[in-house]
């Protein structure tokens, strides 16, 4: 990874920092660096954290420095005993001991349907996680001083608090500004951008067009990267896809636009191994096949970042849970009136709002119990988001605490104001990043996502809810800031079509194989976990389309867990881990 640029190595009169990823710009990782090292290695400072995707070590002269940026893309561990911590890595693989596995980190890891971990645990007994947005300090032979974490709200925040009087214009020049901000700082040596023809990734790659046109950027080229389905669904966004890339090349003639062709990708293709090779178990393995297709052409074509419009959705869009806010303090007569707002701009009932937003949050346990009673027989049907599955054996979550995890996990997600919870959930829903992480030292660069940088969560969650939410206009501000440059077909559109088709086609496809691999799973912790026939009948009520998308991420947490252990094995060591960081005093 050093070699292809992902680690930076600095030294100067403060130390030595080594960090994975990059600190304040892409075009300039070793100034990043070097910043970072000598802001830590002031005498007393308390080190503020600076925007970027990374993670890094720092050996000061009377100490040893471990930290993450808030929005912990990169990960970062530590082995640790009786206090003294012994080594340091970006793979927990590299510190742990197969034959020690945290068994309550398995319960964490079941309750929910995160797209990367936010929890200190990990798969093995004495390894550690480092969590985004924290700085773990050491003396020089390793001994733990402390561990200090700065939440992203507590960060250094480049806006005033927003005047409640805002409206969409002026909440939409903040988000702008905020947004060529992000993808500004994102510009490497040869970025790429995914482009779906959505409003989300056309309006990243536009505003990477007009940075690379105008001249602000270095001249090596901006590459368009999109996938194209000649079939089903997903054929449709085809002249969506191409509306984009038409007008991203008016703004840039020189950008390169690659059309990959993944009409033949399905999800859980090679699920065995893109499961089962990675660092940790991870809920989003499904989807690999996908983006490796893209994270291949870009790294043929010497990429060195990827970005992507992940983090729209719950980033950029009205907040509803608002909704909350206005029940818990009493303004019970304005929730009804804006609950059937939004209820008629979805196309959704005003009980299953009112449900979903303003009582669901308060009891989220107790409001999944309930729905589980409709299950009606089956395995997936009524399953939440953090209620224990019917395949997991109930003897194993009661002895490792798996409804301690549930509270926990249902408490990240919606905590005492959903309002701002969902912020910080987001961020680690939204992105697929440890697919990308997966890949790192083979394609030479990671996936970047502008709409969960600090600066445009700060913008989007200090904005009135009256300057976002405009019933029947999905990402009204995203639209309007943007509206100068999307094409009007796609400034226009309100729905885009899902990836279901893929995970259908990979249902259809591997379903038999998903089986197999259960029912012929040889690891002890497979069987002490799982009851596998009821897992397995889980898998055919999927192909069938019995559930929902929560239920069916909790389906593929528990497969990707299943493939994870049987490729654990202690002559491995994951492929896309950074140099272990030993202490040398």
């Amino acid at each position: 990874m050093e070699r292809q640029g992902l680690v930076t190595t600095v030294s100067s009169r403060a130390g030595t920092a080594v960090v994975v990823g990059w600190v304040g710009s892409v075009r300039d990782r070793v100034a990043g660096a070097r910043g970072l090292l000598d802001e830590v290695g002031r005498p007393g400072a308390a080190p503020r954290l600076p925007i970027g995707d990374y993670a890094a070590v720092l050996v000061c002269h009377d100490r040893i420095v471990l930290m993450r940026d808030d929005r912990a893309r990169i990960p970062l561990y530590f082995r640790e005993s009786g206090g003294r911590v012994s080594a340091v890595s970006t793979s927990a693989r590299c510190l742990g001991d197969f034959k020690a596995l945290e068994r309550t980190y398995f319960c964490r890891y079941l309750t929910g349907n995160l797209a990367q971990p936010h929890s200190e645990l990990t798969p093995f007994s004495g390894v550690h996680r480092i969590l985004g947005g924290e700085v773990v300090e050491l003396s020089r032979t390793g001994q733990m001083r402390g561990r200090v974490r700065s939440r992203a709200g507590e960060a250094d925040d480049p806006w005033e608090p927003t005047a409640d009087g805002l409206r969409l214009s002026g909440a939409a020049k903040n988000l702008r500004l905020a947004l060529e901000h992000a993808v500004g700082r994102r510009m490497g040596r040869m970025p790429a951008c995914h482009v779906s023809g959505g409003t989300d990734s056309t309006s990243v790659a536009l505003l990477a067009a007009r940075l690379l046109a105008e001249g602000q950027e270095h001249p090596g080229g901006l590459v368009l990267l999109a996938g194209r389905f000649d079939g089903g669904e997903l054929a449709g966004e085809q002249p969506y896809l191409e509306a984009a890339m038409k007008e991203i090349c008016r703004h840039a003639p020189a950008a390169r636009p690659v059309i990959a062709d993944v009409g033949d990708v399905a999800d859980f293709d090679d699920f065995e191994h893109h499961a089962g090779e990675a660092d940790e178990p991870h809920a989003h393995a499904f989807r690999a096949p996908f983006w490796s297709r893209l994270h291949g052409h870009a790294a043929e074509l010497g990429c060195d970042i990827l970005l992507t419009g992940c983090g729209a959705d719950p980033i950029a869009d009205a907040n509803p849970f608002h909704l909350h806010r206005l029940a818990r303090t009493g303004q019970l007569r304005q929730m009804t009136k804006q609950a059937r707002a939004w209820a008629e701009g979805t196309e959704r009932g005003l009980r299953d709002v009112v449900y979903d937003y303003a009582m669901r949050p308060s009891l989220p346990l107790v409001a999944e119990q309930i729905a589980a009673l409709d299950r009606r027989g089956t395995v997936l049907g009524g399953l939440g988001r953090f209620t224990r599955p019917r395949w997991l054996r109930s003897g194993f979550a009661r002895a490792h605490g798996y409804r301690d995890a549930s509270l926990a996990e249902s408490r990240f997600v919606f905590g005492r104001r959903p309002e701002e919870s969902v912020f910080e959930a987001a961020n680690y829903l939204a992105a697929p990043d440890m697919l990308s992480w997966n890949r790192a030292r083979q394609d030479g660069f990671f996936l970047s996502h502008p709409f969960l940088d600090r600066e445009v969560i700060a913008t989007m969650r200090r904005l009135p809810a009256e300057a976002t939410f405009h019933p029947g206009r999905p990402k009204a501000v995203l639209r309007e800031a943007m509206a100068d440059l999307l094409p009007s077909r796609i400034r226009g559109r309100a729905v885009k079509v899902p990836f279901d088709q893929l995970y259908a086609r990979g249902l259809r496809v591997h379903g038999d194989e998903l089986i197999d691999l259960c029912r012929s799973a040889g690891h002890p912790l497979v069987a002490e976990m799982f009851d596998i026939e009821v897992l397995c009948r889980a898998v055919r009520e999927a192909r069938l389309g019995v559930g929902d998308a929560e239920s069916w991420d909790r389906l593929n947490s528990s497969l990707a867990l299943v493939a994870w252990l049987e490729r654990l094995d202690p002559r491995s060591r994951a492929p896309g881990a950074a140099k272990t960081v030993t202490d040398g005093a």
